[in-house]
């Protein structure tokens, strides 16, 4: 009787959750993290302020003296550059902090699918990337002047909701491997050197040609060029550019699961 009631209790014969239990607990999981950081002033507020400003002085003021293709190219750069902060802060902070603090041990313990929690993350990285993009085509659009396509700005729209992703993978491989507290200094160095040696801040013919050759190593380098294709500066393909992000993603991505793995 014991034997059965042990194999009646093994966890080979404990159902399976059903699809729409599995369903529910993604979708609870992605509201729970998006209302958290939507309701953290010390997270969006920088997210917004940092591009927005930098555009407002850069985009709108001087664009007025150099005229409506520098206000053009602003906007694709600072969208880029706005883009990767809550891929690499929203993902790569919170990841540590939740490390240290025993949350993300806790978690697991929770009967959610494992890829709840990464989604969740995910989705809050690409809807604060959705608000960055939208609130900088309205400041291009009503305060710089530039003229946009409908389909242009769906275009600029639709790049830095998923080129936030390869920028989500890189912060969880830094929350991986540093403490919490430790978490944004670094990922401030790996933040505004990528952002200055990619040409965000300024075209990367004002870099000295002994950095320009290296522009291509950095994931904000691609999606600056595809973004820069989306609002009709550059005639880059796209595709190759696309491919980089995605190498780059799944690389740090592999990466970050494997120290997860090896110490939680």
């Amino acid at each position: 009787m014991n034997a059965v009631a042990v194999v009646a209790a093994s966890p080979a014969t404990v159902p399976a959750m059903p699809p729409r239990r599995v369903l529910g607990a993604y979708l609870a999981e992605a509201r729970s993290e998006c209302l958290r950081y939507l309701r953290a002033p010390s997270f969006m507020l920088p997210i917004l302020l940092f591009p927005g400003l930098f555009y407002l002085v850069f985009g709108v003021l001087m664009g007025k003296s150099e005229g409506a293709d520098a206000a053009r190219y602003l906007l694709a750069s600072y969208g880029v550059f706005g883009v990767m902060s809550p891929g690499l802060f929203g993902f790569g902070v919170s990841l540590a902090l939740e490390r240290e603090g025993g949350l993300l041990t806790w978690k697991r313990a929770l009967p959610m699918p494992p890829g709840a929690y990464l989604l969740g993350k995910m989705l809050m990285a690409m809807g604060a990337a959705a608000v960055v993009v939208l609130m900088l085509l309205a400041m291009a659009t009503g305060l710089a002047h530039v003229v946009l396509t409908p389909l242009q700005a769906v275009a600029l729209l639709v790049t830095g909701m998923l080129g936030v992703l390869p920028f989500c993978a890189l912060g969880m491989l830094v929350g991986t491997l540093i403490k919490g507290q430790g978490a944004p200094g670094m990922l401030q160095l790996v933040y505004l050197p990528m952002s200055f040696l990619s040409g965000l801040w300024f075209p990367l013919s004002m870099l000295p040609k002994s950095l320009q050759q290296f522009a291509p190593v950095w994931p904000s380098y691609h999606l600056d060029r595809i973004a820069l294709a989306a609002v009709g500066i550059a005639h880059d393909a796209a595709l190759p550019h696309v491919l980089v992000l995605a190498g780059f993603g799944a690389v740090f991505f592999a990466l970050a699961v494997r120290r997860l793995r090896r110490v939680g």
